[in-house]
């Protein structure tokens, strides 16, 4: 195969991978109006790359089909109208096996124009490359909070052994102050909002080695974390009063004993792994019940700056934490930062509609770093910015604490 067609085919072949193991009664599931069904992951994904790279890289390219740029796109309105996103459940049509097809037929026209393709098709596929991957970990997300709702509590895959506790102590890694670099400005791949690079000025600080782990967390738990408003943002402490919050999403109490749901299916908590599937506001509360705080992002990406992108990664295929055999800043859970999701000095969106990818979120949302189980390995650096809103809690996301020196 084409070194240069590759990628795209491997990962698009990654996403069937991962939807193999669903049925399609599974794959039409919409749990929440934050989720979307298997399917539609699916079909979204292909339909970037219809609208992003065949249409305009191909003189005169057909629309595979009329309607489907109405029902696949997700937020470009300079694209034009969409399906609203919370009856995306409701699409029983175009079936699952019609978006395979649609598939087949939208990677045979794009490996067919990479054959030939000059450098700006390139530098198009590679950005739907990860954005597909973006996809891969919401259509884990997704199908873990679908499978909560049942009763069934149904096995995504078979859960693999825990990996050993690893015989490093909690410890604080100590970062002097001074004028840092932040952002990329690497000649590979970044999302804008990675860019431009640029200075900034940290105090000494110190990060915890570890994340926190559920045993570090239960603990917080049993001294009434949830029912100390003097721990929470004002914000925080309305949510854990409305939903009535008492522990990170999917534990449960059986028989004096906390479980969690993972995609491996029910599970006793253990001890030694990371506390997952916190909002920011339990993050935040942790760390103040915890005489500690978040880190800022410039923090965190001067801490993971030079180490590897390694850890428990999609890649290992666990899909679920593991405990830490030392400072691991890459996978596991994504790590909640303080600072909220904004523009860098001197960025600018793309020109059209690809400029509304991610300047137009950057409003009411708090930054994570690092990655989680579900996130493919070659999708992260440690200028990598995810964002959510602080209420959100089925993403796997957890926490790292950091002090002042």
């Amino acid at each position: 195969m084409n070194p240069r067609v590759e990628p795209f085919s491997e990962t698009r072949s990654l996403t069937e991978r991962l939807a193999a193991r669903l049925t399609p009664e599974d794959q039409q599931l919409q749990s929440m109006t934050d989720a979307s069904p298997v399917k539609w992951h699916r079909a979204h994904t292909t339909w970037f790359f219809e609208t992003f790279v065949l249409r305009p890289f191909v003189p005169g390219y057909r629309p595979f089909h009329p309607l489907y740029s109405y029902l696949f796109n997700s937020y470009y309105d300079q694209v034009g109208e969409r399906h609203a996103r919370p009856a995306r459940g409701l699409l029983s049509r175009p079936s699952a096996e019609e978006i395979s097809i649609y598939r087949r037929a939208i990677d045979a026209a794009v490996e067919l124009l990479l054959e030939t393709a000059g450098e700006p098709v390139h530098q198009r596929v590679t950005l739907g490359i990860n954005h597909e991957q973006q996809h891969q970990e919401l259509l884990l997300t997704d199908i873990k909070h679908a499978f909560a709702q049942s009763v069934i509590r149904a096995t995504y895959l078979e859960p693999k052994p825990p990996r050993a506790a690893g015989s490093a102590q909690p410890a604080w890694r100590r970062f002097q102050e001074g004028l840092q670099q932040i952002g990329n400005a690497s000649a590979g791949f970044a999302f804008d909002n990675e860019r431009p690079r640029h200075p900034q000025w940290l105090q000494s600080f110190e990060l915890a080695e570890l994340l926190v782990s559920n045993a570090e967390y239960l603990k917080f738990i049993e001294d009434g974390g949830y029912q100390r408003p003097t721990l929470w943002l004002s914000d925080g402490w309305a949510v854990v009063q409305q939903l009535g919050w008492a522990a990170p999403l999917y534990w449960e109490r059986r028989g004096g004993e906390w479980w969690t749901f993972t995609l491996g299916g029910m599970q006793p908590v253990a001890p030694d792994e990371p506390v997952c599937h916190l909002s920011h506001y339990e993050a935040d509360a942790y760390a103040r019940w915890a005489h500690a705080r978040l880190p800022t992002e410039a923090e965190w990406e001067v801490a993971a700056q030079g180490q590897p992108v390694e850890g428990n990664l999609l890649d290992e295929g666990r899909c679920h934490p593991v405990a830490a055999a030392g400072f691991e800043p890459f996978g596991n859970v994504w790590q909640w930062t303080a600072s909220p999701y904004v523009a860098y000095p001197g960025f600018r969106p793309a020109e059209g509609a690809l400029g509304e990818y991610n300047g137009k979120f950057m409003s009411n949302q708090m930054v994570l770093r690092g990655g989680s189980c579900v996130t493919p390995r070659s999708h992260l650096r440690a200028t990598y910015r995810n964002f959510f809103p602080p209420a959100a809690r089925w993403q796997f996301s957890g926490v790292r604490l950091a002090r002042d020196a």
